[in-house]
């Protein structure tokens, strides 16, 4: 066919269509139709060609019946009226001695998509549930769940339910699947299948008669059912043993996931079965799909919460390869930070050493970051390989080393003196903002023992005319600050032409307010200076947060083999903001449930427990009295920094020692209950210490197994009261249970 418009396409094509000559030549005709259908795949409207092309698919060709069909459902709701002439055909079709025609007459037929079509399409589906062939009852399966999703509003006739129940016990396997996706998509506002005792043992005794697709399937389903004693529990565990160690990771994680489900109530149970999908795991990371290797690694990272031990002996394989994707090689050293050990440190940490010089310089910085985590338990061997890193003078490899060390010595401050050694002659790098703002913030806590401080701070201040970064102007102001107070001579001149150039010249209100707070600040003298800017220059009791236990599988199981595996952080919780530790930021994002970042049990007994309650309509209010007295003499600085660690947001708080001591806090959660829209709730608390003996019931935390127990008052607690609207138990339990747990551990660094 010679190159023409789209009108003159389609002309030629009619003309063609309604040849007799090429009628009657079968092959002729079928190529004819062929062109339509290329036409039509390039864009081309041939919409016009509906009359001739219902004619065409009066043929005993099958070929030219598929041919036919799919023009007929591309363009079926534009022609509705004319898509009546096709049913006709369709039906005769279902009726055809070869099962081929009759599944593709029912395939297309609710493939049209028409409601004015629904009344003639369910004789030939109700038919078709009883087909011998099982090519035809496959079809005639799904096409009622079609039929469904076209008129969702409309009831399915409850014969059809019970003849879709039969079909369950189909010999053919697909069949089977295709029974429990078409009873899902029916049933949904009734919560899908009804799953009871012989239909799971029925579908387990078939498990392997399905392919991938359908075994993740049943066992998706499956996670419905509660057995009904222990025995039973045990009998269905035996039927999943194989499929535990498929060599189809699909069928491994929807496996060990309805294995979690079931031995929720037997943690050693559970234990054992992460030991068993240790194979499966490790031959997923290797993997040729690259999609593969990182969901694998994704959900590597959830079992490493419960047995950081898992793939300990294995670290070799989380090595990065040369050709892999950044993104898998940033997953890899995530899990490698959780594989350290005094055995295998040596070794991991020459490997990230090598990553460090990375083209990518993401995977670079990633390395770095890496080797900083490392170094809050194994800090010697890793400040050496950072000093080594800044004599490379790359500007993002120095960057990165420079807000490691920043959030290091934070951590650990036994390396400050190291760090200050190191810092010479960075800042001609240093060219991103962040790294400045970390290499401002050393300067500024540690300026004292970095004999060119000064001579650094001067370049930066000369230079600030030109600065296009707010934070890096702010952080400048306060390292000035506090380089003045402890080497005035120094500095003097400099600050005064900082102060006048932010107070006089700058243009953003940020930096103009904090200069002139400072300005008023000096006027008060220098004691008084010195009180509000020289805080503490780290903290060590973020360690206890950082370096959490092992978590109760519980706490993740309903994440495994979702796609929130795939969208929760890494594993080691970090600063937001790397600039500077003090001013700890958190993304204000809705923290996801909350609930799921602690052990079930435990917030049950603190809920329980709690005392005056108050349900509104709108809005519940709780009150709860907590043993953790060293809590009001922590300093401001590490409650708000333990608080943004769980995404606990401070308001507002009264200094240390000071009587009534109170602080005011938030946060919001959104989760989606049973995975429809999702739910928000917002959480107001008060803290409130008084000094004074209660004679009330408390909560406190048994030394020994760490639980929550309760015991009679008559000793000094902190008051906790909860506002939360709208109500929300569940987010309510996890809220309270979080903030007991970072109350006491608050208390007991302080102790």
């Amino acid at each position: 066919m010679p190159y023409l418009g789209s009108e003159d396409t389609v002309r030629e094509l009619r003309r063609a269509l309604s040849n007799p000559n090429v009628q009657s030549d079968h092959l002729r005709y079928r190529n004819t139709i062929l062109k339509v259908i290329r036409a039509m795949s390039q864009g081309v409207d041939v919409s016009g060609l509906f009359s001739e092309m219902v004619k065409a698919c009066a043929t005993v060709d099958i070929v030219q019946k598929k041919l036919v069909y799919v023009f007929l459902c591309s363009y079926a709701t534009l022609n509705p009226e004319l898509s009546l002439l096709v049913i006709n055909t369709l039906r005769k079709d279902c009726q055809d001695p070869n099962p081929m025609v009759r599944s593709l007459a029912l395939r297309n037929m609710t493939n049209l998509r028409l409601p004015s079509l629904v009344e003639y399409v369910e004789q030939p589906l109700t038919a078709g549930l009883r087909d011998r062939a099982a090519c035809v009852r496959r079809v005639a399966v799904l096409g009622w769940a079609k039929l469904h999703n076209l008129q969702p509003n409309s009831e399915i006739d409850a014969a059809v339910v019970n003849e879709l129940y039969s079909l369950l016990r189909d010999p053919d396997p697909v069949v089977m699947v295709n029974c429990l996706r078409a009873l899902e998509e029916i049933l949904k506002e009734e919560g899908g299948v009804a799953i009871n005792k012989p239909i799971t043992h029925h579908l387990l005794n078939r498990l392997k008669e399905c392919d991938v697709w359908g075994q993740c399937e049943m066992l998706r389903i499956l996670q419905r059912y509660r057995p009904q004693s222990e025995d039973e529990l045990f009998d269905i565990l035996s039927l999943l043993d194989a499929s535990l160690v498929s060599p189809h990771p699909q069928v491994m994680a929807a496996t060990l996931s309805l294995f979690l489900s079931l031995c929720s109530s037997l943690p050693a149970v559970s234990l054992a079965a992460l030991e068993r999908v240790r194979g499966p795991l490790l031959a997923a990371c290797g993997s040729v799909s690259r999609e593969m290797r990182f969901t694998a690694l994704c959900h590597i990272q959830l079992l490493l919460r419960s047995v950081p031990g898992l793939m300990g002996a294995h670290y070799k394989r989380f090595f990065c390869g040369y050709a892999e994707p950044a993104y898998i090689k940033q997953r890899k050293m995530q899990v490698l930070v959780e594989l350290v050990n005094d055995e295998n440190v040596a070794m991991l940490l020459d490997e990230l050493k090598g990553y460090c010089t990375d083209v990518n310089t993401d995977t670079a910085q990633a390395a770095i970051s890496a080797i900083g985590r490392i170094g809050r338990s194994h800090s010697d061997r890793c400040l050496e390989i950072l000093t080594g890193l800044l004599a490379l003078k790359q500007e993002h490899i120095t960057s990165a080393v420079v807000q490691t060390m920043c959030d290091l010595v934070w951590v650990c401050p036994q390396y400050s003196n190291t760090v200050c050694s190191a810092l010479e002659g960075c800042e001609e790098t240093l060219q991103d903002s962040q790294g400045r703002q970390a290499l401002l913030w050393l300067l500024g806590v540690y300026g004292e023992q970095v004999s060119g401080a000064p001579y650094t701070l001067e370049v930066f201040i000369d230079g600030v005319r030109s600065e296009a970064s707010l934070g890096v102007k702010m952080e400048l102001l306060t390292t000035t600050m506090r380089l003045f107070v402890c080497r005035p001579a120094e500095t003097q001149d400099m600050l005064g032409r900082l102060l006048h150039y932010c107070i006089e010249e700058e243009t953003d209100m940020c930096v103009h307010d904090q200069a002139l707070l400072y300005y008023h600040l000096l006027h008060c003298g220098i004691e008084e200076t010195r009180k509000v800017l020289q805080g503490r220059r780290s903290d060590p009791s973020l360690g206890v947060l950082i370096g959490r236990p092992a978590e109760p599988i519980s706490q993740w199981a309903c994440s495994f083999n979702t796609l929130e595996a795939l969208k929760q952080c890494s594993i080691e919780t970090e600063s937001a903001s790397r600039g500077s530790p003090e001013h700890f930021t958190c993304d204000p994002k809705s923290n996801p449930d909350l609930s799921v970042t602690i052990n079930c049990s435990q917030a049950e007994k603190v809920y329980s427990g709690a005392e005056n309650i108050e349900v509104e309509e709108d809005y519940v209010c709780l009150k709860e009295w907590v043993l953790s007295t060293a809590v009001p003499h922590c300093s401001t600085q590490s409650l708000q920094a333990a608080m943004q660690l769980v995404n606990i947001q401070t308001l507002a708080f009264t200094p240390p020692h000071t009587l009534p001591w109170r602080v005011y806090l938030y946060t919001h959660t959104q989760h989606e209950p049973s995975g429809n829209t999702p739910h928000c709730t917002l959480i107001l608390g008060e803290l409130l210490y008084t000094g004074e003996a209660s004679q009330r019931t408390v909560v406190n935390k048994g030394m020994c197994e760490g639980d929550l127990l309760r015991k009679e008052g008559g000793e000094k607690e902190v008051k906790v009261t909860l506002i939360q609207q709208p109500r929300d138990d569940k987010a309510l339990k996890g809220f309270l249970s979080i903030l007991t747990t970072v109350l006491y551990t608050l208390s007991s660094e302080k102790n």
